[in-house]
Order: C-alpha cells, then sequence, then structure tokens
C-alpha cells in the first residue's frame, strides 16, 4: 500500500517507519492522518452518521453536536482486561494485573494481525499539556475508529500542530487501537463495532507502549486518557522526577483579587467534576477550571510545584450533571458535543437522569428503544458521557492552555465517607499528607455490603491508574520536596461532603456551598484562619456559614474526631498497608505510628 505522509508538515523517519510496520501488520484498506482541523471533524462525523454510529442532533437546540449509541457489551472502561507488562510482576505490585510482556505482545499480534481489512486507519499525534510546555509529553494513536479520531480532536491537542514540536524526536508514546472487527469483501458493517470477546488493553511501560483491542469506548480507546496521561505517564513522571495524578485543577479568586490554584484528588463518583466549575455560594469568590480530571506537576525553579493539565477537553459522565449540581458544565454543552449514550428527546436533544427534575413522557433510550417513566429502566446508562472541549466550559481559567502552568497552593484528597472523616482537616506535614492521601476511600452502605462501614481504598484516587508499585509510588511523593523547600510546597488537606445524620441525610449541603471549606483552606495557605489540633490534623475552629441553614449540632458533627472511629479506622489503614510489603515507605509506618500514639493520648 502507498501510505499518505504529512511530508509538507515534518519529515521524521522514526514516525513514518512506525506507521508503516502498522500497516503492514493491521491492513487496513486506507490511511488518513489527521490534521485536527474542522473539515476534518466534519467528514469524521459524517462518515459516522452514514455508518449509524452517531446521529446528528437537532441543530437549532444543540448545533453541530451528534449523539452515538454504543454496544451494550461496550460501555465503561474494563479493568479485568487491562493490564501492566513491566518486565518483572513485582513492578506493577499488588494493585495492577501484571502480564509478562513477550507472551502479551505475542498474542497480540496474532490478534492484531489482518485486524483492521476493510477499514481505515487513523494516524492521530495528539500532545498531553500545552505544545510549548516543558512538560509536555507527545503521543501517536493508530486506530480503525473514526469515533476515536474524532473524541480525540476534542479532548486532546492533536493533528498537524503537533508535529512541529515533535520534530524528528523518536520520543513519542506508541498507541495501537483496534476495534477488532475486520470487514471481508462485501461484508456489513454494525454501527459499533467492537469484539468483547477478545478485549485487552495492554500497557508497555518500559517501552512507552500502549495496545488496546476489542473495544471502541472511552478510557479502552482514547488511549490518550487514562492508558497514557496516568497508567504510562505515572512511570515517566517517577522516572523524569515529576507528578501524574488523577486531579483536578482549580483557580479560586477570594473579593479582593487575590488567586490561587488547588488540586484536588477524589475517587469516581465524589464530586470532582462539580468542584471543578463549582459556582461559589459566598459573595465575592469565583473558581475557575483548569481542568476535571489529570494533573501533571513539576517543581519549577522558583521551588513551587506547579500544575497542567494535560487535556484539552471533557469526557464527562453526564447522569447526575444538571444547571443545579454544575450549571457550568451544561454551558460547556450548548454545542459542538458528542453525546454517548445518554437518551434522545422527540425534538432532537438529549436528556439524561438528573438533567431536569420532571421526567419526559417520552423519549429514545440509550440502546435505541422507546421509553417512558412508567417502564422503570434508566433512559441513558448510567456511564453515559458527553465529550467537549474545555474552551467552550464558561468558567475556564485563563491559563487552562499555559505552557507554563499553575502554582498550586493547596491539593485536596477526599472519599465518599458517612463518619468519621471531618468536613476538611489539614495534614501536618508534606509526609503527613501523603499518608492522608494514600488512606482515602469510600465507604458502602448495608444495603450493598450486608455490613455498614465496609470501606473501599483508592490511594491519591490512583489504584486503577497507577502504573507501576503503589508502594514505590507512595514513596516517590514523599521524594518530591526534596527538589525544594517545605515552605514552598503545597498546604495538605483532607475534605469530606458525605457525612451523614442518623437519618441518613447528609449533613452538609455541598456543592457552591462547598466554597465555603475552600474559603477556609485559602486562608490556611496564608497563616490566616484559625484552627484546632486534633489527633489526625487541624480542623476548622469555625466557617463562614453567612446565609446557610446549617445547625450547631450538624456543624459539631460534620467536624467531630471520634477517638474510638478513628482507633477502628487506623486498625482499617494498617490492615490494608501489609498489601505492599516492603514497599511501603518507612515515613507512612511511621505516621500509622503516630496517629496511634496520639489517639491514645487523647
Amino acid at each position: 500500500m502507498n501510505i499518505p505522509f504529512p511530508s509538507q508538515v515534518t519529515q521524521n523517519e522514526a514516525l513514518f517507519d512506525w506507521v508503516a510496520g502498522k500497516v503492514a501488520l493491521c491492513q487496513p484498506d486506507s490511511v488518513h492522518w489527521c490534521d485536527g482541523s474542522d473539515a476534518e471533524y466534519q467528514m469524521l462525523a459524517q462518515r459516522m452518521v452514514e455508518s449509524g454510529t452517531i446521529e446528528p442532533l437537532n441543530p437549532e437546540l444543540r448545533p453541530n453536536s451528534f449523539l452515538a449509541h454504543s454496544d451494550p457489551r461496550d460501555v465503561a472502561r474494563v479493568e479485568e482486561q487491562t493490564f501492566i507488562c513491566s518486565k518483572r510482576p513485582v513492578d506493577a505490585g499488588p494493585t495492577n494485573n501484571w502480564r509478562d510482556p513477550k507472551t502479551t505482545k505475542s498474542h497480540l499480534l496474532g490478534l492484531f494481525d489482518g485486524c483492521m481489512k476493510g477499514r481505515t486507519m487513523y494516524v492521530v499525534p495528539f500532545c498531553l499539556g500545552p505544545l510549548d510546555s516543558r512538560i509536555a509529553r507527545i503521543g501517536v494513536e493508530v486506530t480503525d475508529s473514526p469515533y476515536v479520531a474524532l473524541s480525540m480532536r476534542l479532548t486532546t491537542r492533536c493533528g498537524h500542530d503537533v508535529l512541529r514540536p515533535l520534530g524528528q524526536s523518536e520520543n513519542f508514546v506508541r498507541c495501537v487501537h483496534s476495534l477488532g472487527l475486520p470487514l471481508e469483501e462485501g461484508q456489513a458493517d454494525v454501527s459499533w463495532p467492537c469484539n468483547p470477546e477478545e478485549r485487552i488493553i495492554a500497557h508497555f511501560p518500559d517501552t512507552r507502549q500502549i495496545w488496546s483491542f476489542g473495544s471502541g469506548y472511552g478510557g479502552n480507546a482514547l488511549l490518550a486518557k487514562k492508558c497514557f496521561a496516568l497508567r504510562v505517564a505515572s512511570v515517566m513522571a517517577r522516572d523524569e522526577g515529576w507528578m501524574a495524578e488523577h486531579m483536578l485543577i482549580l483557580g479560586i479568586t477570594n473579593p479582593q483579587g487575590k488567586k490561587k490554584y488547588f488540586a484536588a484528588a477524589f475517587p469516581s463518583a465524589c464530586g470532582k467534576t462539580n468542584l471543578a466549575m463549582m459556582t461559589p455560594n459566598l459573595p465575592g469568590w469565583k473558581v475557575e477550571c483548569v481542568g476535571d480530571d489529570i494533573a501533571w506537576l513539576r517543581v519549577k525553579a522558583d521551588g513551587r510545584l506547579y500544575a497542567v493539565n494535560p487535556e484539552f477537553g471533557f469526557f464527562g459522565v453526564a447522569p447526575g450533571t444538571s444547571s443545579q449540581t454544575n450549571p457550568a458544565a451544561i454551558g460547556t454543552l450548548k454545542r459542538d458535543v458528542v453525546f454517548t449514550n445518554v437518551a434522545r428527546t422527540p425534538e432532537g436533544d438529549v436528556w439524561w437522569e438528573g438533567l431536569t427534575d420532571k421526567k419526559p413522557p417520552h423519549l429514545t433510550d440509550w440502546r435505541g428503544q422507546d421509553w417512558t417513566p412508567e417502564g422503570g429502566t434508566p433512559a441513558a446508562h448510567p456511564n453515559a458521557r458527553f465529550t467537549a472541549r474545555a474552551s467552550q466550559c464558561p468558567v475556564i481559567d485563563p491559563a487552562y492552555d499555559d505552557p507554563r502552568g499553575v502554582p498550586i497552593s493547596a491539593i485536596l484528597f477526599g472519599g465518599r465517607r458517612p463518619s468519621t472523616i471531618p468536613l476538611v482537616y489539614q495534614a501536618r506535614s508534606w509526609a503527613h499528607g501523603t499518608f492522608i492521601g494514600s488512606t482515602i476511600a469510600s465507604e458502602t452502605t448495608a444495603a450493598a455490603s450486608g455490613q455498614v462501614g465496609q470501606i473501599r481504598r483508592d490511594p491519591m484516587a490512583m489504584l486503577p491508574f497507577c502504573g507501576y508499585h503503589m508502594g514505590d509510588y507512595f514513596a516517590h511523593w514523599l521524594d518530591i520536596p526534596e527538589s525544594t523547600t517545605p515552605d514552598k510546597m503545597p498546604r495538605l488537606f483532607g475534605v469530606n461532603w458525605f457525612r451523614r445524620a442518623a437519618d441518613g441525610s447528609f449533613l452538609w449541603p455541598g456543592f457552591g456551598d462547598n466554597a465555603r471549606v475552600l474559603k477556609w483552606i485559602f486562608e490556611r495557605t496564608d497563616g490566616q484562619a484559625d484552627a484546632l489540633e486534633t489527633p489526625i490534623g487541624w480542623v476548622p475552629t469555625e466557617l463562614d456559614l453567612s446565609k446557610l441553614n446549617v445547625s450547631d449540632e450538624d456543624m459539631d458533627q460534620l467536624m467531630t474526631v471520634d477517638t474510638e472511629e478513628w482507633r477502628r479506622e487506623a486498625a482499617s489503614i494498617r490492615e490494608f498497608y501489609t498489601r505492599f510489603g516492603e514497599h511501603l515507605p518507612a515515613e507512612l509506618r511511621a505516621e500509622l505510628d503516630e496517629l496511634d500514639r496520639r489517639l491514645a493520648a487523647s
């Protein structure tokens, strides 16, 4: 096959040779080099409309927007089929699925042999991080999915612009993706091609490669996202002395015009996107979004920790998003959006659970079937998604694409805990904050588990995304301050918006009122707000509760540090830490021992 090559923008022989090798392996009918243009976006969309993969929405209601319905077997990330193929099992650690790299590569070569017959191979050069940033990294994904190519245009900096900073370098992450469903001559295609029976997502951190087969959905197929920006990037960050984290980044400005930037790590279903785009319920305060999901951080020459958002768009969960919970997200979705697995209204717009208080009387659900409220089934899949450019967000921070990044003053760790964890508390030191981050968790309910208080720990919200041994990852966190002085590092905090009263109701209103917590954190980083020392850290003596209807009793419970509950928490942490064996840093064992000592003395 004569392989087209954008010679007018690059002469990178390593890139051409790599693509040529994948063409020979996958045997597509044609090759398209993505240039990232608006015309290309329309071409890809039209191609998928014709194949039935997407359908256009009403242009008067949702201009230049589309709706995709995936195969019901291909609706979310598949952690059980996701592997870290490091040289040794110990390098992957106890939190990852490990496979031998040689055996896995042999298996993959068999799967990919001829896998793109009857299809087009799209070559997508992309950059994670602002193009001219020191921390930015480049990847190239080859894929036979136009849905992936179009989505990558919305979520990353991609196309010909990326080839300029790449130059002649061989230093790019090689990403190979296929739907795994070749077409014989004359064979009819399906609207959402995939191959769930052969699905595998394999990461080779030592050689900076990612191979994905059989899925066309989200984090399984958009290899720039969790696969590169977290799993492989975490290994790169360890080797190069920076941090790749599952964190939002927000800018917060007080009424006097002083601005700071915070990062925050929350497990799923803990309000990360809502916090990143918050509309504060405090007069004069403003929150702006730098990123809602991933942060890359590096200590710069001035000794401060700076962060960039490696992504360029949002791939967010739709259900639960509304003008009440996240008006900025709703504002982002007015046009130029690809929705996946939401419902369609008779007028040609979209709907999902939580979008409106009242359910529509009739919809076409995410499976393409007629739907009414009386049917008892969800109209949108619980993991339904929207994909849109970050620049469309009405509260996007002016520095969201700044190659210098933004200086981080505070890092927040939070989980969904109905008890034990107070609304907010401050770590005593970077090591203590690392200890807090390594132990964050969400609790199950009795209905789900048969036992109240069963917890699932998700250290730094990175449990599914750390590409190497998590004990060594903790050690990397502890090493970061060595390149600067403690006074220049961010202050670390734990937060918990989800504490419940005895009747099961939430004690804290959350959403825009979380700005009251951010205000206290803002002032603590300036050494201004008062705090009370407790065995677990410092808690506020008071928050700004102006015009907020929360009783004194509820506030007391929100801030309570119950010694008996925390003794049980410490015992649970000690058991959890055994997973990491000798890889657990001694500093974290010491922090746990100190917590036990303070609890015994209280």
